[in-house]
């Protein structure tokens, strides 16, 4: 997959109704504390500035895109377990 540009990348976070907080949260960047008191992420400002060099790789604006269900081939879905269906109960499989 091709690195997003800024604009590109803007529009799949709005898309997901995340502000760039929350969306550099989701894909453990650094947050910082503003200047006006809020939390914000200098990285991803930065990632979606049409002027900043800097780009997400594609592999990484995929998994954003899978984390955020906008991808468009696949989705993410939970693991379907034997017992009661939780990761805690799962065993490995019988060959």
């Amino acid at each position: 997959m091709p690195a997003p540009t800024g604009d590109q990348l803007k529009a799949a976070r709005v898309a997901a109704g995340l502000s760039q907080a929350q969306a550099a949260e989701l894909m453990g960047y650094p947050l910082q504390t503003g200047s006006r008191g809020g939390v914000q992420s200098r990285t991803w400002q930065a990632l979606e500035s049409t002027t900043d060099e800097r780009n997400m790789q594609g592999p990484v604006f995929a998994m954003f895109l899978l984390l955020t269900g906008q991808h468009q081939d696949w989705v993410l879905a939970p693991r379907k377990l034997a017992g009661t269906g939780t990761a805690a109960d799962a065993q490995p499989a019988q060959r």
